[in-house]
């Protein structure tokens, strides 16, 4: 089959903001100030949760995915859009630009299946406690943490091939500033009512499934920690489960707000800067909730940092305690 005529040969125009070209120069900077974030403090997580024997956890397990998927699905987007916003050229590959698609649209898919995980652990964790660890084994955290990576790879092949499929007829402006499936749909030279719809049932699929299972979740959720007769343990319950649940919120509206209203409900340059916020921004949130919320990775980056700074102490202090040892209790551990 033919391919988009000259489009394959000569890649995309990535108009992106450029009939802003006087935010260019403040949105580059927040895009790298907020690619640098999420870099930090998604690695940090990564790295805390690896080094501290009390965080090897379902819930931290999962958290470590979160973040890797956060690190991938930013890094497939930031640095194409920082040299779009700094040089003239705004131009992209046409291998580029299906790299871009698949890995984005896969990851952004895995996320929203992992974060329905997250869920259901903490459903297990408050209401099923003293099953908690022979349900939520290593093994079953494993497999669940394999669904989400697989089936949002699945849905990207799918997707994403079905759309590159369609004729451009010459066609390479892409009113956009990263290569999305709505945006190449409008690119295309025929009829893209079935793609459409493809594209509604798979974001049905993606957008409301999910978060449709999460408050129902949560639902079960607040009467078991309602019963919780500790005021410490039930404070720590909500503590856990309103930082996930922020996460999802942010996560999920954007992303709905995006895809699962008509394309003429909202303007091209609103359907930018929403999208702005769901690649850049987003990915940095998720750290700094899941760390100024929860007290377990403090506790945690406090632990670290003082056996750090216990080993650059001269030898007559080595012995001096500098930071006490806090000890935190897991449901489970993996």
């Amino acid at each position: 089959m033919e391919r988009a005529n000259d489009s394959s040969l000569m890649g995309f125009i990535l108009l992106g903001f450029s009939d802003h070209p006087h935010l260019e120069a403040a949105l580059f900077v927040f895009v790298l100030f907020f690619y640098l974030l999420t870099l930090v403090g998604n690695f940090a997580i990564i790295i805390i949760s690896y080094l501290d024997p009390l965080l090897h956890t379902p819930m931290y397990f999962f958290l470590s995915n979160l973040s890797l998927l956060d690190l991938c699905f930013t890094t497939s987007l930031a640095p194409q859009t920082l040299v779009n916003l700094r040089g003239p050229e705004k131009t992209i590959t046409y291998g580029g630009c299906v790299v871009q698609l698949y890995i984005s649209l896969a990851l952004g898919s895995t996320e929203c299946i992992l974060l329905a995980i997250m869920a259901l652990d903490r459903y297990i964790a408050i209401c099923k406690p003293l099953h908690y660890v022979s349900i939520m084994n290593p093994r079953l955290c494993q497999q669940l943490a394999s669904i989400s990576w697989l089936s949002g790879l699945a849905n990207s092949l799918i997707h994403a091939t079905f759309t590159l499929q369609l004729p451009l007829c010459g066609n390479h402006r892409l009113d956009h500033f990263i290569c999305e499936v709505p945006a190449l749909l409008k690119l295309a030279c025929v009829d893209t009512t079935v793609n459409e719809l493809v594209l509604f049932v798979v974001s049905v699929l993606f957008l409301l499934v999910p978060p449709a299972l999460i408050l129902i979740s949560y639902g079960f959720i607040s009467q078991a920690v309602l019963k919780i007769k500790s005021v410490e343990a039930r404070h720590k319950a909500f503590s856990t489960c309103s930082s996930h649940l922020t996460v999802v919120i942010i996560f999920y509206g954007t992303i709905i707000y995006m895809y699962l209203q008509p394309s003429n409900s909202y303007t091209q340059d609103q359907g930018k800067f929403i999208s702005l916020f769901y690649t850049m921004v987003t990915p940095t949130l998720n750290p700094i909730i899941y760390t100024l919320r929860n007290k377990d990775m403090k506790v945690a980056l406090k632990t670290l940092l003082s056996k750090k700074k216990k080993n650059v102490l001269p030898t007559n202090m080595m012995f001096k305690e500098v930071f006490p040892r806090h000890v935190v209790s897991h449901p489970a551990s993996i």
